[in-house]
């Protein structure tokens, strides 16, 4: 019977039910479950000693393009818009392979993992020279995070008015089939799945009507989610009113895209209508502060779509557009943007940690994640508050003020894939190093 006690923790954010906080906690876990939480705990099993530390339940990623890590900070794409950026990249994401896309999936699922994520979903919507989803799915069972990868999809391309290549697009029939085949080979519903699949046609501008309304069929026949990009900035609400007549909200509604197995990234522009939508749906959001930044798109409204009950997640996405893949980092950016849009009061750093685990688990479906608590499954991260980051701190367990952004230890379905700052399931710098090589060939 495997069994880790984690002993002796300053502060345990447990983000139950009741928003519980316990100090000098102990936390069992056994057989990948959370099996007890109290004080002098004993085990004769593994024990990890937490004392100058903050012990969380493991973040959670909700929108990710795994695939980019090899195309961070690309010249000529750096100061772009969001479709100027697709169209300087595409060229370069046509040359992948998929070594490419397993690769960069283990180097960004571990830079995840080292920001305290246990579990990530990932939209990869192209598929060059013979990669697949499979590739990605493989690079995570080594790395060690609970994964939800989606079966993403582009059938329009630039001489169907389409903004893609046509050399990225796929016919639309056997796109429908490979999500099937990917749903029956890898998805798991059971609780403590470490894969789900999801189907995530890639956006408005890139799919047909007909996928997209396909697509949430087999998705409803199949009991996986539904996932894509929606209301982004300025130029995808334009394209909306423009080629559907009506706002991306309306057009995900007339096609089936609502509900509590939907969740959309961004939507940075939605209105009050919309807001009211989702809430009454309870379809989800991921929210990607970071990458709203860096491509100029504006601040979601994620305090007015919290307040509606609107389910709200964190996402990274993918790095050729933040360029980083640090998620402690996106909740603080995420409690840093609402307060400069609607005032010091609007978001604390508590909610922005909820919104990063428990919001993050919603969005996607898990109900068995997202909190330290008694059934809940084993994922688990732990934050070192001694060192410089938190020094002089009066509320350490405020970690996205102060810090730090990087765990110490994290745990996924009990298993130890952080250790003391480092990955222990695979070799990292020997995958940064073939990432670095592969990247250096794609410039040349």
């Amino acid at each position: 019977m495997a069994e880790i006690l984690i002993k002796n923790a300053d502060t345990v954010l447990t983000m139950d039910d009741n928003r519980r906080e316990l100090h000098g906690a102990d936390v069992r876990m056994r057989n990948g479950v959370i099996a007890e939480i109290g004080h002098g705990l004993q085990s004769d099993g593994a024990v990890v000693l937490a004392a100058g530390c903050v012990v969380t339940p493991g973040l959670v990623n909700t929108h990710h393009h795994l695939y980019q890590t090899l195309t961070r900070a690309v010249p000529g794409g750096q100061d772009a818009l969001l479709f100027g950026w697709l169209q300087r990249l595409y060229p370069i994401w046509a040359r992948f392979g998929p070594e490419e896309m397993r690769v960069s999936a283990m180097v960004g699922l571990s830079e995840m993992a080292l920001s305290g994520c246990s579990m990530s979903s990932d939209h990869l919507y192209l598929y060059p020279n013979g990669s697949r989803l499979d590739d990605t799915i493989d690079a995570a069972r080594e790395v060690g995070l609970r994964f939800h990868p989606t079966r993403g999809s582009m059938s329009i391309g630039e001489s169907a008015g389409g903004l893609p290549p046509d050399s990225l697009v796929e016919n639309e029939n056997n796109i429908l089939e490979d999500c099937i085949r990917v749903i029956d080979t890898h998805h798991d519903a059971l609780d403590g799945a470490m894969v789900r699949v999801g189907l995530a046609p890639c956006s408005p501008f890139s799919v047909s009507r007909d996928l997209m309304r396909d697509a949430a069929l087999l998705a409803r026949d199949k009991g996986v989610m539904l996932h894509t990009h929606l209301a982004e900035n300025d130029e995808d609400i334009a394209y909306s009113l423009e080629t559907f007549g009506c706002r991306p909200g309306q057009y995900a509604e007339e096609l089936g895209w609502t509900g509590d197995d939907v969740w959309h990234a961004h939507c940075v522009k939605l209105d009050s209508q919309e807001i009211d939508l989702f809430a009454k749906t309870r379809t989800g959001v991921a929210h990607c502060p970071c990458s709203n930044c860096r491509l100029g798109s504006g601040i979601a409204p994620v305090r007015r779509m919290r307040d509606a009950g609107v389910p709200v997640g964190l996402g990274v996405d993918g790095s050729a557009s933040n360029d980083s893949g640090n998620l402690a980092a996106e909740a603080r950016q995420a409690m840093l943007l609402q307060r400069v849009a609607n005032g010091a009061d609007a978001m604390s750093a508590r909610e922005a940690l909820e919104i990063a685990t428990r919001g993050g688990a919603q969005v996607l479906g898990r109900n068995d994640c997202g909190q330290i608590s008694v059934g809940k499954r084993g994922d688990i991260a732990i934050w070192d508050v001694s060192g410089i980051e938190s020094a002089g701190s009066w509320d350490k367990a405020a970690l996205l003020l102060a810090g730090p952004t990087k765990v110490k230890h994290l745990f996924v379905e009990g298993r130890q894939v952080v250790r003391d700052g480092q990955m222990t399931t695979i070799d990292l710098p020997r995958v940064i190093e073939r990432q670095n090589e592969l990247a250096r060939k794609l410039m040349g």
